[in-house]
């Protein structure tokens, strides 16, 4: 059998719903060890936090913070991703989860190059502590044009470092069949005309090709349906109604949400997860997979189901998929 599989929770969803106080780092660390079925947290500092509380938590619970990461912009934050990876060998974090921004702090839009450049600088200064930097394919970064990917990849390796990035297949879902989501990725005519594939039921799909290149080294697992519901409960900051990236892996309760809930909307989603686990049962090279739902405006943001109930679902679920398939990976 092979190696079982990490899985952890970001510590943004340890909470029941945002219309309820938030839990402090004490609470948050007592639910998830309460709860039994997480190997580590994940965490995004705030730039001048004070982690001192963290690390006691850490000891006291025997649960680590293995990814660590940040939300950065070129130009401006170098210093906070070097603070973050100060904080992340303290932690002896592993994975150095990396959000950027599609602009510089000047305005100009980030080119590939620019990009890789970011990638190599968070590699020189992460590698010799032992936590390694993977960009996150995520909307409103320079990732959501997700054919990039391939372009940055290629300067990476041309420059003899191995390229790494976080796969979370909400964020490329939850597009499919929405226009204006697939006209935010710059995509839509080369989805309608089969030049680039979503739908997780095809071998040719984009991620697939990410995953057999062997790019995916961390994961978030959120789920969605195809062309999921906006979130009218909570806005952006612009005043528009949230991106809808998060479809709730337990029923909701009536009320609690704000649309229809059908179990076999999950399917899709699913289908994506269990390919990528299955490829992890032949090659190891995921190590680790983060449940990831969250409050915010995107996500569950003005929802009142339990947003932790959900993590704790999907790693359960995480966990029996992994263990049948690593017993029998043909399945």
């Amino acid at each position: 059998m092979a190696q079982p599989i990490l899985i952890g929770v970001n510590v943004d969803g340890v909470l029941e719903h945002d219309g309820l106080p938030v839990p402090d780092p004490a609470q948050r660390f007592a639910m998830i060890a309460e709860a039994g079925v997480f190997d580590y947290v994940e965490k995004n500092p705030m730039p001048g936090e004070d982690l001192a509380p963290w690390f006691g938590l850490v000891d006291r619970h025997a649960l680590p913070v293995r990814v660590i990461g940040g939300i950065w912009c070129a130009g401006r934050d170098e210093t906070h991703v070097k603070e973050i990876i100060a904080a992340g060998a303290r932690f002896g974090s592993k994975v150095l989860n990396c959000q950027l921004y599609a602009n510089h702090a000047d305005g100009h839009p980030l080119s590939d190059d620019e990009v890789a450049a970011f990638y190599l600088r968070a590699c020189e200064w992460g590698e010799p502590v032992g936590c390694l930097p993977s960009l996150e394919v995520h909307v409103d970064m320079w990732s959501e044009d997700f054919t990039r990917i391939a372009r940055v990849a290629q300067i990476v390796e041309q420059a003899g470092v191995t390229f790494r990035i976080t796969l979370d297949h909400s964020h490329l879902l939850f597009k499919i069949g929405n226009p204006d989501e697939l006209d935010a990725s710059g995509i839509r005519d080369r989805v309608q005309n089969g030049q680039l594939v979503l739908d997780p039921a095809s071998s040719e799909a984009v991620y697939a090709g990410w995953v057999q290149r062997g790019w995916v080294h961390h994961a978030h697992a959120r789920s969605v349906m195809p062309n999921n519901p906006a979130n009218r409960w909570m806005n952006r900051a612009d005043g528009r109604p949230g991106r809808g990236i998060q479809y709730p892996f337990v029923e909701p309760a009536h009320g609690t949400w704000h649309d229809e809930w059908q179990f076999a909307n999950l399917e899709p989603w699913k289908q994506a997860v269990r390919e990528l686990l299955r490829w992890q049962t032949r090659t190891g090279r995921l190590e680790q997979i983060s449940c990831e739902f969250i409050p915010f405006p995107d996500y569950g943001g003005g929802a009142r189901y339990s947003i932790f109930e959900n993590n704790v679902a999907c790693s359960q679920w995480l966990r029996d998929t992994w263990n049948a398939l690593a017993a029998s990976p043909n399945l």
